[in-house]
């Protein structure tokens, strides 16, 4: 019963994700965390992650910016190996108060950087991917930040969720890789990880059709409060 409620919030992660390009990491992260504790949610998370990226890259597959892609990725995927290879070192309850602390911090932190109006540059994409890159190795994901870096360098609707999907891949990829020469990867968890991403794939396309339609203010209200849950019961977690 675990699994199937894991599955289910999955597929609402997976739709709201592909509709906005961020949120299926806070709201399937606490889920996974009380499921399976949070050495295994982790790994877990980053192949779900993994897969949903690969469905928004192949739903809007046209649009892929892949020169704004490669600027970016060519610094995310090394600092995320490095993040990675940290998070592998932290007790696990530590691990838990750093989601929950930091998932809270990003609401401050992302209303903050929408309201600077910034404009990106080539170079400073590249700067951006390799903070984002080492944060999301650590902490799962980092999409409330990397949202507001993608649409300031000019990307919107199929261009910015494809091209952020698609230099997100190249963070997991990297952060997969690291845990399983680290040895936190095991074959068990590597299933669990399909089987999650499984059902993020299906809302990642199951998406596509409210693109259009999507109301921004309703879902950044909706993205905040999302964090606050998530950052909430990660914390719940660590201290009980």
């Amino acid at each position: 019963m675990e699994f199937f409620f894991v599955l289910a919030v999955g597929l609402i992660a997976g739709t709201i994700s592909g509709i906005i390009g961020t949120g299926s990491s806070i709201m399937l992260v606490p889920v996974l965390v009380l499921t399976f504790g949070p050495k295994e949610a982790v790994p877990i998370m980053a192949i779900a992650a993994l897969m949903a990226n690969v469905a928004r890259i192949l739903s809007w597959w046209r649009e892929v910016d892949w020169r704004a892609c490669a600027i970016y990725a060519a610094t995310a995927a090394p600092a995320a190996a490095l993040g990675a290879g940290t998070l592998v070192a932290l007790p696990a309850r530590l691990i838990d108060g750093a989601l929950g602390g930091f998932f809270i911090l990003m609401i401050p932190l992302r209303r903050w950087l929408a309201a600077q109006a910034l404009t990106v540059r080539p170079w400073q994409l590249a700067v951006f991917g390799a903070v984002i890159g080492y944060l999301t190795g650590i902490v799962v994901s980092t999409g409330p930040i990397s949202v507001p870096v993608f649409l300031a360098y000019g990307l919107v609707k199929g261009a910015f969720l494809a091209t952020e999907a698609a230099g997100s891949l190249a963070i997991y990829i990297a952060k997969i890789l690291t845990f399983r020469e680290l040895g936190a990867l095991p074959t068990d968890v590597i299933g669990k990880g399909l089987i999650t991403g499984a059902s993020l794939m299906v809302g990642s396309f199951a998406a596509k059709r409210f693109v259009l339609r999507l109301n921004p203010d309703s879902f950044r209200l909706m993205m905040d409060g999302l964090m606050l849950v998530s950052g909430l019961t990660l914390l719940w977690t660590a201290l009980r």
